[in-house]
């Protein structure tokens, strides 16, 4: 129950309709005896300066979670992000401080792998494919680098997005083997859809038919996309005898992660 006293955090995107934290997070923050309460915005992108100069004095708003589109964006916008949400330029949680200052962290890598693990799937020493290399992309590809992945392919609808973070991980990652080129789906243990295809009722697969017939059964394959829960890509992948990750899944496996740093734990800043 919202009361007077209840801090809010908001989820800030365009549209906003589809997502399923407030739901996620409300129970959470009620399981954890928090008083919080998660609220949806809907904002355009010319009310993103207004936005962050309310929230600087929106006392009992905490900070925000930030999903498609406004991850890179507001990246550049604050007054501090942790060292891998600079390295990736890319947020997706914002946290105001007592003094008005906000602070940006990227946590959908570690709810990518806390929930990959979960499911008792290990990346270290596996090869992985991740299709789009935007916010969400970027983080789990820096996150599978970190976990000591044995080969990491991109692939993107924008080759220079691609190129460009093949290029920032390969500075980061300088023993990875980070590459942009294959021809099938046969040698990798972990397909990821980091993509927004998929969404709503498109029916839209990431890959060309002809690619997805290369899937073997024991790939296991994640999809970002929350809604549907199975995209058509999992449906697909699960129809091969793949074990199936879901963005719900992703997004559950995030929410102590999320919760600790609108917790106020210290972060490495950089300016």
């Amino acid at each position: 129950m919202i009361q007077g006293s209840t801090e809010l955090v908001a989820i800030v995107g365009s549209p906003i309709a589809q997502v399923k934290s407030p739901e996620n997070f409300n129970t959470w923050f009620a399981n954890n005896g928090r008083d919080l309460a998660m609220i949806a915005i809907d904002l355009r992108e010319n009310a993103l300066d207004a936005f962050l100069s309310t929230l600087r004095g929106w006392q009992n708003l905490r900070g925000c979670v930030v999903t498609v589109p406004y991850k890179q964006v507001l990246a550049t916008r604050l007054d501090g992000v942790s060292n891998r949400a600079k390295a990736l330029c890319s947020v997706n949680v914002i946290r105001r401080e007592p003094d008005g200052r906000l602070l940006g962290d990227n946590v959908d890598g570690e709810g990518f792998l806390n929930a990959a693990r979960r499911q008792g799937f290990q990346s270290a020493g596996k090869r992985a494919l991740v299709i789009g290399c935007g916010g969400v992309g970027s983080a789990i590809a820096y996150a599978l680098c970190e976990a000591g992945v044995n080969g990491l392919v991109l692939d993107d609808v924008s080759a220079e997005r691609a190129d460009g973070l093949v290029e920032r991980l390969g500075s980061l990652f300088p023993a990875q083997r980070i590459e942009r080129v294959y021809e099938s789906l046969a040698d990798f243990d972990l397909l990821v859809n980091a993509s927004p295809v998929g969404m709503g009722d498109s029916g839209e697969l990431p890959l060309p038919a002809a690619m997805l017939e290369s899937l073997q059964p024991d790939t296991y394959v994640a999809d970002v996309v929350t809604s549907p829960e199975i995209t058509p890509l999992l449906e697909f992948a699960r129809a091969r005898g793949c074990t199936i990750q879901t963005g719900p899944q992703m997004a559950l496996a995030q929410l102590g992660n999320l919760g600790a740093f609108m917790g106020a734990t210290p972060l490495e800043i950089q300016p």
